[in-house]
């Protein structure tokens, strides 16, 4: 059962109130959930950022058959559906990671999805041009939501840090697969119908959200909530939840809660650079799907779907950025159980990640951009695509994972600082695809963005280097640090109210 506390309130408001908070193993804190139903959260987790991954690059394989139907003659104007969906991306995490601290993942991830489901049918129906990227846009928003709730999902289930590094791995490396998978879905689809591939997205999409349906609201605040209004409801007794103590209202939401992001982006290093950084990153993996086409039907004559394949390599290089992400999770705790000083650094945690997967990434930009020629076989460039995929996930595992460990309960805001710029990156980069290959040409187009990629590198070794002073200058960190220690200081009161309890007791048993 939860413990209370007493705390006052202004006495024109509640008075003097019980609030309500979790026992150390209380079955309902989400924390303390058994394996198999936190397993199930990893599970929603991964099909519905699948969904939305899979969404974003439909539209990249059926380019032709859609400019062909709507008499689209500019080429720049068929990049729109798929720029015009990470545009959503931009403007929804604004909202959806914070309103999620603020109503809870459940209620967030459900109407979104439902959303996400109504705009991929409308865009399978869409009678105009102008009207398919309406829906595009409108479902890029709804779309956007997972992207930037289910690392505060995560953070509410996983509460070690170890376990939930391990689980943001398996989830990330599981969601490379939607961005692959889209082009393929509409390369083989085109020939019959480009509406084909949206409703192959719908169908996808709404086996999923039955899925969804059944998912437990896991944020810890808002179930405390529920559980206070039930006790008032069932005894009257006035007690409440910390959540319902905070003064809020639609003012307060919009400036303070809604603009998190934004002030995190511009007030916090450590989330401007990682965001930078994985925005540049996340861009070029956008700028592939209009690049691609470029290098493998312009010098090998692929058709759409054999050119939409050239992905799979990506995919493999995600997997094989797991099993290294797994064997550096077991070398730090080797370490750490040996008090090596390194390991005992929080930036050694993930950025060493980063700094692999910078290089590999800028690597196999060079690769490709040097093989994809008639005189050297297909296989060599596409290639490429596992040191890249390899090098894209390490990246993000790094990245998303340090911003999620530094923010902690802040971390769906800062994730959604992260969504939101890497997305805007994903609608710019692609318009830039066909001026810069066709003057440059493949080889030095891939070569400029390959040395853009290694001034990049830098970021996580700086980080390293000044990551802790940085995050002892920085408001939401020393927030957080107040956070944790009123949260031990509790813990040790109750263990010494337990420990006089037994003493008592015992001597009363003497």
């Amino acid at each position: 059962m939860p413990r209370s506390r007493s705390r006052s309130r202004t006495p024109s408001t509640h008075g003097s109130n019980t609030v309500l908070e979790f026992d150390n193993n209380d079955p309902a804190d989400p924390h303390n959930w058994p394996f198999r139903k936190k397993a199930s959260i990893l599970a929603v987790g991964i099909v519905a950022v699948l969904n939305s991954t899979i969404g974003s690059s439909l539209a990249s394989g059926v380019m032709p058959e859609i400019a062909a139907h709507f008499s689209i003659a500019n080429q720049e104007q068929l990049v729109l559906p798929t720029s015009i969906f990470l545009l959503g991306y931009v403007v929804g995490p604004l909202g959806w990671g914070p309103l999620s601290e603020a109503l809870g993942r459940y209620p967030i991830l459900i109407s979104s999805f439902s959303g996400y489901v109504i705009w991929m049918m409308a865009s399978a129906l869409a009678p105009t041009w102008a009207s398919l990227n309406v829906f595009r846009f409108l479902s890029g928003v709804c779309a956007s939501c997972p992207i930037s709730v289910v690392g505060g999902l995560f953070a509410d289930v996983f509460h070690d840090l170890v376990t939930r590094g391990r689980a943001l791995s398996i989830f990330m490396a599981s969601t490379c697969l939607g961005p692959v998978a889209g082009p393929i879905i509409s390369g083989f689809l085109a020939p019959v119908s480009w509406r084909w591939p949206f409703w192959a997205g719908l169908i996808i999409a709404g086996v999923s959200w039955l899925f969804l349906l059944i998912t437990p609201e896991t944020y810890g605040p808002i179930i405390l909530k529920k559980r206070a209004q039930d006790i008032r409801k069932k005894t009257g007794e006035e007690i409440y939840a910390p959540i319902e103590l905070e003064t809020t209202n639609w003012v307060d939401l919009l400036v303070t809660v809604l603009a998190r992001p934004f002030r995190m982006l511009f007030l916090e290093p450590l989330v401007l650079f990682s965001c930078l950084f994985q925005a540049y990153v996340y861009g070029l993996f956008y700028m592939f799907f209009f690049a691609f086409p470029i290098i493998y039907e312009g010098t090998y004559d692929f058709n759409a779907g054999e050119e939409g394949l050239t992905f799979l390599p990506i995919a493999v290089g995600s997997g094989i950025a797991c099993g290294i992400y797994l064997t550096w999770d077991y070398v730090l705790q080797n370490a750490q159980h040996q008090r090596k000083p390194w390991s005992l650094k929080e930036e050694y945690r993930r950025l060493p990640l980063a700094c692999i997967g910078g290089p590999l990434f800028a690597v196999s930009l060079f690769w490709l951009g040097w093989a994809a020629r008639p005189t050297v076989h297909w296989i060599v460039p596409v290639l490429a695509g596992v040191p890249c995929g390899i090098g894209y996930l390490l990246i993000f595992m790094a990245l998303l994972n340090y911003i999620i460990d530094a923010y902690a309960v802040f971390a769906a805001s800062a994730l959604a600082a992260a969504a939101c710029s890497r997305s805007l990156m994903g609608v710019v980069l692609p318009f830039a695809s066909k001026p810069l290959y066709n003057r440059l040409g493949v080889p030095w187009a891939c070569s400029l963005l390959g040395f853009l990629s290694l001034a990049m590198c830098v970021i996580p070794i700086v980080f390293i280097q000044y990551g802790d002073r940085i995050r002892a200058r920085s408001k939401w960190c020393q927030e957080l640090a107040r956070l944790r220690g009123e949260g031990e200081e509790k813990q040790r009161q109750q263990t010494n109210v337990t420990s006089k309890t037994y003493e008592s007791n015992n001597e009363k048993m003497a």
